[in-house]
C-alpha cells in the first residue's frame, strides 16, 4: 500500500485513496530524533506526581475524541465501529490504570545487602523508537507508549503506512492533553529512516510489534548498535478445548477470539484444537454461531466482520485457505473472496486439518479458523506446542487445577483458561520462541525501558 515517495492509506471497504503521506527524509528524520532528545531532557527531571497527571489528562483527551479516533481506525483499516470505540475506552482506562500503580512499580528498591546500604533506582533510558503495526493502531500505540512516558521517556512513533492518519490524530489528542513537543512524536520513515534512527546515538532503545520478518531485521539493526529491543511479533495461538470444557461458552470464546478485529491479531484462536470425544458437538455450535456473524459496513452498530485492512493481505490469506485444502482440510464454511468493493473475506471455518497443513503451520491473519482433532487431552499439549510461535493460548475445562497444569506445559507466554486470550494492563503480554521476547504492560513493560540503576553507600 505504498509508493516510491509516500504512503498510501486506503479506506479497505471502497478502496478509495483516503491520504498520502510523504515519507520522511533523512533531514526530517533528524529533525525528528533532535525534538525527542531534547523532549527527553527536560522530561526526565519532571516529578513524577506531573507524569502522573498527564496521563490522566491523556484518558479525559481520548474519551473526548472517541468517536473521531474510532472513525479514523475504521476508515483506514476496516475496524468496525464498536470495536473502535471500545479500543479508544480500553487505552483510556490503561491510562488511568498507570496512573494509580504505576508510581509503586518504579518506587527505589531495597535489596538484601547487610552492614551496608544499596538500592536499586528505575531511571529512564531516553528516546525510545516505536515501530508499530496496523491492526490496533490506538491501544497498541498506547500500550507502550504510556509506560515508556511514566518512566520518564520520551517516544517516537514510525507507524504502520496504512493507518497514519491514526497516529497523527492520537499525536493531536495527546497534545491537547498537555504532551509536550517532542515527547511524543510521529515520523513517516521508511526502511532507511527506520536504520537511520536506529543508528542515532539519541535514540537509545526500540520497540517493535509487527512479523516475524519485520522483527528480525530491526532486532539484527538494534543488535548492531547494542541498543535493547522488545519484540511482540507474530502468534499462532491454540484454543484447546477438553472434553469436560462447557462447550456453549468455549464456542463463544471461539467467536470472540478468533473473529475480533476481523481476525487480524497476533494473539488470537487461529488453531482450534478440540478433543474428540465433544468435536462434534463444538464443531456443529462453531458453525452455526460463525454464520450468524454479521457482516458488512464497518461504520454501522453492530457489524462484526468487516473488511480486511489492505487487499494484499487478504489475497495472502486467501492463498493460504486454498493451500490448505490442496492439501486435504475440508471447507465447512466461507473459503473466498467476497464480491463487490473492498478488502472482503468471508468467514471461513476448516475442518480435519493437521499439523502438516499450510494453515497449522503459519500465521492466518484474518478471519479464518483452522479446528483440529486432539485423541485427548496430552494430544492436545503436544499439538499446541508443535508450531513455531508462542505468543498466547486458551485452554477450556471445568477442572482448573488440571487445567493450570495443562497451561504450565504449553510454551506460550501467556495461557488463559476460560476465556479467550486478550492483553491487560495488569498482566504483562509478549512472547517465546519466534513470537518474539521482552515483555509489555504491567510492571514488567513500564521496567523495560528503564535502567535499574545500582547504588552502594558504604558506611563509615
Amino acid at each position: 500500500m505504498t509508493d516510491v515517495n509516500s504512503a498510501v492509506s486506503r479506506n479497505p471497504a471502497t478502496g478509495d485513496v483516503v491520504a498520502r503521506y510523504p515519507f520522511a527524509s533523512r533531514a526530517d528524520v533528524d529533525a525528528a530524533l533532535a525534538q525527542s532528545d531534547s523532549a527527553f531532557q527536560h522530561w526526565r527531571t519532571s516529578p513524577l506526581s506531573a507524569r502522573v497527571q498527564l496521563l490522566l489528562s491523556v484518558a479525559a483527551g481520548l474519551r473526548e475524541q472517541s468517536r473521531a479516533l474510532a472513525e479514523m481506525m475504521t476508515t483506514e483499516m476496516g475496524k468496525p465501529i464498536d470495536q473502535g470505540l471500545a479500543e479508544v475506552e480500553k487505552s483510556a482506562k490503561l491510562c488511568e490504570w498507570y496512573a494509580q500503580h504505576g508510581p509503586d512499580f518504579l518506587k527505589r528498591e531495597p535489596t538484601t545487602v547487610e552492614g551496608n546500604k544499596a538500592f536499586v533506582d528505575y531511571l529512564p533510558l531516553g528516546a525510545v523508537l516505536s515501530v508499530m503495526p496496523w491492526n490496533f493502531p490506538i491501544w497498541q500505540v498506547l500500550r507502550g507508549a504510556v509506560p515508556i512516558l511514566l518512566a520518564g521517556n520520551s517516544y517516537l512513533l514510525k507507524p504502520a503506512p496504512n493507518v497514519i492518519g491514526c497516529a497523527l490524530l492520537l499525536q493531536q489528542v495527546l497534545s491537547n492533553a498537555g504532551v509536550a513537543e517532542g515527547l511524543f512524536a510521529v515520523v513517516n520513515a521508511d526502511n532507511d529512516g527506520v536504520a537511520q534512527a536506529i543508528n542515532d546515538r539519541r535514540i537509545k532503545a526500540v520497540t517493535v510489534t509487527g512479523s516475524v520478518r519485520a522483527g528480525s531485521a530491526i532486532a539484527a539493526l538494534a543488535g548492531a548498535a547494542i541498543k535493547k529491543c522488545v519484540l511482540e511479533l507474530g502468534g499462532s495461538d491454540a484454543f484447546i478445548v477438553l472434553a469436560d470444557a462447557d462447550i456453549d461458552a468455549a464456542v463463544k470464546g471461539a467467536i470472540a477470539g478468533r473473529f475480533m478485529n476481523n481476525g487480524q491479531l497476533c494473539i488470537s484462536a487461529k488453531r482450534i484444537i478440540v478433543e474428540k470425544a465433544v468435536f462434534d458437538t463444538f464443531r456443529d455450535k462453531f458453525l452455526a454461531a460463525v454464520k450468524a456473524m454479521k457482516i458488512g459496513d464497518p461504520r454501522e452498530a453492530g457489524v462484526w466482520i468487516g473488511p480486511m485492512a489492505r487487499y494484499d493481505l487478504r489475497d495472502e490469506l486467501d492463498s493460504q485457505v486454498q493451500a490448505t485444502l490442496k492439501e486435504g482440510a475440508t471447507l465447512l464454511v466461507g473459503g473466498h473472496v467476497l464480491p463487490g468493493d473492498g478488502n472482503y473475506y468471508a468467514p471461513t471455518v476448516l475442518s480435519d486439518v493437521t499439523p502438516a497443513m499450510t494453515s497449522f503451520k503459519q500465521e492466518l491473519f484474518g478471519p479464518v479458523a483452522s479446528l483440529i482433532v486432539a485423541d485427548d487431552a496430552e494430544h492436545a499439549v503436544a499439538l499446541a506446542n508443535d508450531s513455531e510461535f508462542g505468543l498466547g493460548g486458551s485452554l477450556w475445562s471445568r477442572d482448573l487445577e488440571a487445567a493450570q497444569r495443562l497451561a504450565s506445559r504449553i510454551e506460550t507466554g501467556g495461557m488463559f483458561i476460560n476465556t479467550p486470550s486478550f492483553s491487560d494492563p495488569r498482566v504483562p503480554i509478549g512472547g517465546v520462541k519466534k513470537s518474539g521476547f521482552g515483555r509489555e504492560l504491567s510492571h514488567f513493560g513500564l521496567r523495560e525501558f528503564t535502567n535499574p540503576q545500582t547504588v552502594w553507600i558504604e558506611q563509615p
